[in-house]
Parts: C-alpha cells; structure tokens; sequence
C-alpha cells in the first residue's frame, strides 16, 4: 500500500479510537494517531538503528529506531509492529510491550508527527537486510554511545527517537539491561 492510500487511526489521548484519516493528511494536520516504534537490542544490550531511506516522504536519511509505522484501521497494534517490522527489515522477532507515549513534532516539509505510540522491544542479534525503500543502512550501538551522537548531532536523529532519548532514556536504559536475560 502507498503512502497517499494508506490510513491511520485517529485517537484521542487516551488512545480511544475516534475516527481515520489519510496518512498524508493526518500529517499535514497534525491530527492525533496511533501509532507503534519497535525498540530492538543485540544480547549486548546494543541497539539496533536504522538510517531511513531517502526516498520517506518525511524524516529522510535520518537515524531512528529499529522500526516505527501506523496500524491500519481495524488491526489491532503488535500485529502492525510485526508486519512493518517484516516489511521494512525482513525478520519477525518476538515483540514485547515495553511503554506508551504521546509526542507532538514537527519534521520537516510542513508536516507535524502527533502520535500515541505503542512502543514494543525485542532481541535481534543479526543486523538485518533493510528494503531499499525503507531503509538504507542499519548499525547497533550502545545507548550510551547513541545519547552521545544524539547531543553533539541531533539534526541526524528523526525527532521521535530524540524525544524517546530526552524522555524514555532510563526506561530504554531497563529494556537494554532485559534482553540478556530473554536471549
């Protein structure tokens, strides 16, 4: 599916559904959706980063996390996670619910993120082979040295995942220190 007819689920902030919109539109808008970030760890505690492709319609060639996207109105969300995560990287791994969260950013191109995500963590210890569309490169690194790259380059972060970093950092934190003991 294209991203001109693809459809999000709007929601209030409690996560209520009230309604759909056009993915585009809900950007142009700003209109509240959900939304879903996979947070992926190596057995080192590493984090698994893709650098988006430059083809997005928004945030291109920025790091971010191992995957993020929208369920489609009527599939339920860690199902969504998966499939995206299949979709842009080529692997399903076993997903768990790690928090929620609501942003609001602007990024770029007049196009506003203002969603309530579901943000799910998994072990992935291979570096995946990204769809060219999607993504370009991937890497793992440390949180320690990703909050680094982040606060002397955050203009090479896509702003969701430096807002995760300046408000989730110590939940991130717990979820590399987990993964050791799921492998």
């Amino acid at each position: 599916m294209n991203d001109a007819a693809e459809q999000v689920i709007l929601v209030d902030r409690e996560d209520r559904e009230i309604g759909t919109a056009a993915k585009l539109a809900a950007h142009e808008s700003g209109a509240l959706h959900r939304a879903f970030s996979v947070l992926g760890f190596n057995r080192d505690g590493e984090m698994l980063l893709q650098r988006r492709a430059m083809i997005k319609y928004h945030s291109p060639g920025l790091w971010a996390n191992m995957c993020c996207g929208h369920p489609r109105p009527g599939e339920r969300t860690m199902p969504a996670a998966q499939r995206r995560t299949f979709e842009e990287l080529s692997v399903k791994p076993e997903l768990f619910f790690a928090f929620a969260t609501l942003y609001r950013s602007e990024v770029g191109s007049a196009l506003i993120e203002h969603e309530f995500v579901h943000v799910f963590g998994c072990v992935i210890d291979h570096l995946p082979t990204p769809n060219p569309d999607e993504a370009s490169h991937v890497r793992f690194a440390s949180i320690d040295a990703i909050a680094s790259e982040m606060k002397r380059h955050p203009e090479h972060f896509a702003a969701w995942f430096r807002i995760y970093f300046a408000t989730h950092l110590a939940h991130i934190r717990m979820m590399a220190e987990r993964v050791p003991a799921l492998v």
